[in-house]
């Protein structure tokens, strides 16, 4: 089964293609744009099956629709609140959830190939869907800053004077570049949705990294890489085998 993916996060993208192909599917390419969506379509045979995000770089990705008729099936993957997915579930369409979860994913083409749907034109009323959502097609805002609670103060920090941020004991943890940590109410996997993935990267379950905090890159034990951050130097960081090719893709 040819599926696509359009979702304008590489990072995401490479992970969601990943994910698909364990499934054995043929992922034909993965779009980052509605421009880029709109050209490939008036040139390749439309897939089975498309995962399309929501929000592309260049606007919304109900646009396609507007330029092409695409006679695929479609499953949105989305970062939107359940609250919002109210519009999805009025107008019967799929949709997974970010950050997606394997188990989901597995499901929801057991799903499609249960159905055994014959191609046929979108008909969808994205105008509807866009009213509900309340969406607009404007550029994506990722978190600027955190706030951290200090006995009975509340400190704000700018995402750029965090080098890293980590997992330990439970909790999530923020280090800045002066070499102090704060406690964050927030978790790694919330997280993965709220910072601009072309300054941070999930190197491990443990750690994501600012790339402007990166001082060197030494090759480690069992093909993985060491990295030393600024004021990280007592933080063993190592980016996990899996990750590394992704890695190396996210830094060029």
């Amino acid at each position: 089964m040819n599926v696509l993916v359009i979702e304008d996060e590489k990072p995401a993208a490479r992970r969601l293609s990943r994910m698909l192909e364990a499934l054995e599917l043929n992922v034909l390419a993965q779009l980052n744009s509605v421009e880029e969506a709109v050209e490939w379509f008036q040139k390749n045979e439309h897939p089975d099956l498309i995962f399309l995000d929501i929000q592309l770089s260049d606007g919304l990705s109900f646009e396609i629709f507007d330029a092409v008729e695409v006679t695929s099936a479609i499953i949105f993957t989305t970062a939107y609140d359940e609250y919002a997915l109210q519009a999805f579930k009025l107008n019967s369409i799929d949709y997974l959830l970010k950050p997606i979860d394997d188990e989901e994913l597995e499901a929801a083409v057991k799903k499609f190939k249960k159905q055994q749907p014959q191609k046929q034109d979108v008909k969808l009323n994205f105008d509807d869907i866009r009213q509900l959502l309340g969406v607009n097609p404007v550029e994506r805002e990722y978190k600027k800053r955190f706030t951290v609670k200090i006995g009975q103060h509340i400190k704000m920090i700018n995402i750029e004077d965090v080098c890293c941020i980590y997992s330990e004991n439970k909790g999530t943890y923020a280090r800045t570049l002066d070499k102090r940590d704060y406690l964050l109410d927030t978790t790694l996997e919330t997280l993965e949705e709220e910072l601009a993935p072309d300054v941070f990267f999930r190197v491990s379950r443990k750690y994501y990294v600012n790339v402007n905090a990166i001082q060197d890159i030494i090759s480690y034990t069992n093909s993985r890489l060491q990295l030393k951050l600024k004021a990280a130097e007592d933080q063993e960081i190592i980016v996990s085998r899996e990750r590394v090719k992704d890695f190396k893709l996210w830094l060029s």
